[in-house]
């Protein structure tokens, strides 16, 4: 595929504003998380806890996505992304000013939420612009934005030692602001936006088996993406027992390869196709959980996380390849609806996480189960991708 070939299809500002506003929309969502490690010491949480606290973020992030999809294909994205990221500032204030507790931590968290509910807007912002040959790096550009976990995981820790780590979602209000105004400016609506259908219409798309098979897709390889990317902190921590900071550079480095690799696997999809990238994904994530299960030491577990994180953001690029293809008018709401199925799997990943380590008394037993619904898709991939459309599913020759 020609790069210039790529930029004249489509408008450049616009993906650039859909990238910019889903990456720090990113950086906040997973906050709670990458400085899980101070808010527990201060706070006496157990393990149980920490998973919680850590997924209650991506929780609210899930349960928005349908919300924002059904407003984005009425309002159309730009306005939905300015409404949303308005109301993300009122959580960042909340717990810089007012998060005393574990509970209030836990409530201004759910609210937080609200900045992972970023993916329903910022792709259907991005694919609207683009033809079908190029859906697969529009989408996987604009969804590197999920590089944001990186920023979070690199800057948080460093500057929570410094500042404190409530001080440090303070901060966070200035690129907040910063990505506003430029998304404002930026930002232009597609001029083949499709018409406000009914409310009723939009969740039609339910009643076709596809819609969910892509949830359970997504709930993986997204799920288990953002999932270990707001707990990887806490895990490096108690399992290997490293410094806060040390957790927090470890973090940044796993989750640097799975956000950047996410357009090269919507490039490999449209490459090779969809089923075929997701396939050999799927696979590789399976067998590299079950790796981790067994909690190697240090070194070859972060070869392996390294190795895990870039599968699954390479899936994240290879699923939204399909989704536009598949469901071409319905891309909001179906950005909403699978982009909630993606939070709902990780909301269980660090939750499982932790009640295992609890219960348990290891992380081991968090990992297997993973695992196990990995190669679960998998299996039911190769069962229901044969109902697909030929012509409608193939690789575009480039």
């Amino acid at each position: 595929m020609r790069i210039k070939e790529f930029m004249k299809s489509g408008h450049p500002p616009t993906l650039f504003s859909a990238f910019l506003y889903f990456d720090i929309s990113f950086m906040v969502w997973v906050l709670m998380g990458v400085l899980g490690v101070y808010i527990a010491k201060d706070f006496g949480l157990t393990p149980a806890q920490k998973g919680l606290m850590a997924a209650m973020p991506i929780l609210g992030g899930a349960l928005v996505r349908i919300p924002l999809g059904v407003m984005v294909d009425h309002l159309g994205p730009k306005k939905t992304g300015l409404i949303a990221q308005g109301i993300v500032l009122i959580p960042l204030l909340g717990v810089w000013l007012f998060a005393s507790n574990y509970q209030a931590a836990v409530t201004l968290g759910l609210l937080l939420g609200v900045a992972g509910g970023s993916f329903a807007v910022a792709l259907p912002l991005a694919s609207r612009w683009y033809p079908a040959e190029h859906q697969g790096m529009a989408l996987g550009i604009a969804g590197a934005g999920n590089s944001g976990t990186v920023l979070a995981s690199l800057f948080s820790p460093s500057l929570a030692e410094m500042v404190g780590w409530r001080n440090v979602f303070g901060l966070a209000l200035i690129p907040a602001l910063l990505t506003f105004a430029l998304f404002a400016f930026f930002a232009k609506e597609s001029p083949d936006q499709p018409r406000p259908k009914k409310l009723a219409d939009y969740f039609s798309v339910l009643k076709e088996a596809d819609a969910l098979w892509f949830c359970l897709f997504y709930s993986i390889t997204f799920g288990g993406f953002v999932g270990l990317a707001s707990f990887l902190g806490i895990f490096f921590y108690d399992q290997y027992e490293l410094t806060k900071v040390q957790a927090g550079y470890l973090t940044a480095l796993c989750v640097f390869a799975g956000s950047f690799l996410r357009p090269v696997g919507g490039y490999l999809a449209d490459r090779f196709g969809g089923v075929r990238v997701l396939t050999l994904l799927f696979g590789a994530i399976g067998g590299l959980a079950l790796l981790l299960a067994g909690l190697p030491p240090l070194g070859p577990a972060l070869i392996v996380i390294f190795l895990v994180m870039s599968s699954l953001g390479m899936g994240n690029g290879s699923v939204f390849q399909l989704v536009p293809l598949r469901f071409q008018k319905e891309i909001g709401v179906m950005t909403g609806i699978v982009g909630a199925a993606g939070g709902v799997g990780g909301f269980f990943l660090p939750t499982l996480l932790g009640f295992f380590k609890q219960t348990a008394g290891s992380y081991g037993f968090g990992f297997v189960t993973f695992a196990f619904f990995s190669l679960s898709a998998l299996m039911i991939l190769r069962v229901v991708q044969r109902g697909w459309s030929f012509s409608r599913l193939v690789p575009v020759a480039s």
